[in-house]
């Protein structure tokens, strides 16, 4: 396992993901209806410089009560609409230490999705209460690759607006041969009131 060192942290990162996290980009959310990562856009890079992309999200806060964030892929052009097909599970735990769950979750607005080309959901329903929020990761591999199917999966872990504790994973791939060259992140309704994206390549 390698492991990215500076003044502050030890990060260690998955076997076979290469080296050191480079910082590519931060993004910052201030009632921001998207944030939006386009390579060669903003100082954005996500090409092949790097065979692997890592996006920490860090305390995003909907505007909106009861929402989940959101991820879509670029396959060239405007828009985002890559046809995806994924799977997605969660485990949950109330604030008052009473009930627990851990389970699969089937289609139903966008988690677990069969050659879509709609948005992917990577959260549950989040809380807009003052000290709510979403944090976690997204992993992007090899998005320039004109060859092969482009593989992406996620962690977050949310404050619901049921006060639950939400852990997430979400994978699957852009089944598409188009290089990805734009990741956007929305909320399912209302704006990303705060918090921020910071995007690395793995050297």
């Amino acid at each position: 396992m390698a492991t990215y060192q500076n003044s502050r942290y030890n990060i260690a990162l998955p076997s076979g993901s290469g080296g050191a996290l480079v910082h590519i980009k931060t993004l910052t959310a201030s009632s921001s209806a998207n944030l939006s990562f386009v390579d060669g856009s903003s100082d954005v890079v996500l090409d092949n410089t790097y065979r692997t992309y890592l996006f920490k999200l860090i305390n995003l806060h909907p505007a909106t009560d009861d929402t989940v964030l959101q991820v879509n892929f670029r396959d060239g052009g405007s828009s985002y609409d890559a046809t995806k097909t994924s799977t997605f599970f969660n485990a949950s735990h109330d604030e008052g230490g009473t009930a627990t769950g851990l389970a699969y979750v089937a289609s139903g607005a966008g988690e677990d999705l069969a050659q879509s080309t709609g948005v992917q959901e990577m959260t549950r329903s989040i809380g807009a209460d003052a000290d709510q929020c979403a944090s976690g990761e997204l992993w992007l591999y090899n998005p320039s690759s004109t060859t092969f199917v482009k593989h992406w999966m996620s962690r977050t872990n949310i404050s619901t607006y049921t006060n639950y504790s939400f852990d997430c994973y979400v994978g699957g791939y852009a089944n598409v041969t188009a290089a990805i060259d734009g990741v956007q992140f929305t909320m399912a309704s209302g704006n990303i009131d705060s918090g921020s994206i910071k995007l690395y390549g793995i050297a």
